[in-house]
């Protein structure tokens, strides 16, 4: 996750269009910046993704690791203010999640959940310390992805399965987000303020390290549009039903907004 820097990020537009200069010219640390755009909205986060659209969206998700965290020791990469954790702590022998935003944070505390303030690219925990590690909407946001990659590997058992999300490129939503602009997530900050790369398969891949062996890869988002059609019944329940079809197929996954690529350590 990833934003503005501590004195300039409340600024002009003009600071932070010469902040995302830097980012893309160099790379820097972005710790700090992930913590204050996460705290940004971390108030009401959960207004809307709770419901509709979003919910949905944690749903599809849930159904894609919840029997490998079953009695299982488990640990979430971005785990925010603990909408999926929640879930399966419910199932897991143990679950803890690491997030950078203190803001998130407190309301996954407030949800009784064992949390941790963390980077993903440098986690407090010891090698093969987690039968399942998994990240949603998380790695999307890391410059640093491959260190990130790393961690997840070495926390993982060996045989343990790792089910971590990106962002893809060749997808409707991706042309959806170019289409469309940024949404606003405070009076001073938009979507657009936060480092994000998007990937295609092989590019996606390509980052993985050898102890993660890929088995499968998941598709999830491949057909809504736009998260607001999601309003409409009908053609929600349409959606809803085509998106569960495509989530694990064999030719329509690819196309998925969000890739899930599932991995066991070797």
């Amino acid at each position: 996750m990833a934003a503005f820097s501590a004195s300039g990020a409340l600024g002009a537009r003009g600071g932070v269009l010469n902040k995302l200069k830097e980012q893309a010219e160099r790379p820097i640390d972005k710790k700090l910046d992930n913590q204050l755009y996460y705290d940004k909205f971390a108030s009401w986060y959960e207004r809307e993704r709770g419901a509709g659209y979003h919910r949905f969206i944690d749903e599809l998700e849930l159904s894609l690791i919840r029997e490998a965290c079953r009695g299982a020791e488990v640990l979430e990469l971005g785990c925010g203010t603990g909408l999926l954790l929640s879930p399966v702590a419910s199932i897991a022998r143990r679950a803890v999640g690491v997030d950078l935003s203190p803001g998130m944070l407190e309301k996954a505390k407030e949800r009784g959940l064992d949390v941790h303030l963390a980077d993903v690219t440098s986690l407090p925990f010891e090698d093969e310390s987690f039968d399942v590690v998994y990240s949603f909407k998380v790695l999307a946001h890391v410059p640093e992805l491959s260190k990130a990659l790393s961690e997840a590997a070495r926390v993982l058992r060996p045989g343990g399965r790792a089910f971590l999300e990106f962002y893809n490129r060749h997808s409707v939503r991706y042309w959806a987000k170019r289409l469309g602009g940024a949404g606003a997530i405070a009076e001073d900050a938009k979507e657009s303020d936060v480092y994000v790369k998007w990937q295609g398969r092989r590019e996606l891949l390509a980052t993985f390290p050898s102890s993660l062996q890929v088995e499968g890869m998941h598709g999830v988002r491949v057909f809504t549009p736009a998260a607001f059609v999601h309003r409409i019944p009908v053609i929600s329940a349409v959606l809803q039903a085509a998106e569960r079809a495509a989530l694990s197929h064999r030719l329509f996954s690819r196309w998925g907004g969000f890739l899930v690529v599932e991995a066991r350590k070797r």
